[in-house]
């Protein structure tokens, strides 16, 4: 329940005034995501802030954002939950550092069983790509805080 406080709360600090365009709110939410970033907003923070955007921009689906040493136990883990709930699986990305380094996985589920499309696509590999610079600036600083729920995950 507080997962779902935090990311209402976060969607209407990201959320688009009446009148903006799509790609308005694209651009006010991911500068609101590189404002957390170079404010040293904790990893956590961060994931959840990427996964709501892209949520909110998509529809219909849910993002999660899960880090390597977890990945496996989380996944397999996530997945039949959002079975469980009538989710299917709608796309899936590995965020990679820029020197090939896996740093964790995003999972995305979907309503409806269908394929993404090319806007879509593009909008997820941005949110890998945010997801990568928070988490490297994490690990680049020393800090790599305690990222994780119990779980596994940032979602």
């Amino acid at each position: 329940m507080g997962e779902y406080r935090s990311r209402r709360r976060e969607r209407r600090s990201i959320a688009a005034l009446p009148g903006d365009s799509e790609a308005q709110y694209l651009l006010n939410a991911e500068e609101n995501i590189l404002q957390s970033i170079s404010a040293r907003a904790s990893v956590p923070e961060v994931l959840n802030e990427i996964c709501t955007a892209l949520d909110c921009q998509i529809g219909n689906i849910s993002s999660c954002i899960s880090l390597p040493e977890d990945y496996m136990k989380s996944a397999a883990e996530i997945a039949r939950n959002a079975a469980l709930f009538g989710l299917h699986t709608f796309f899936s990305a590995s965020i990679l550092a820029e020197s090939g380094e896996e740093l964790g996985s995003l999972e995305i589920y979907s309503c409806a069983r269908r394929n993404a499309w090319a806007d879509e696509i593009r909008s997820i590999e941005r949110a890998a790509c945010l997801a990568a610079i928070a988490i490297e600036r994490d690990i680049q600083e020393g800090q790599k805080r305690s990222w994780c729920s119990p779980e596994g995950a940032t979602c």
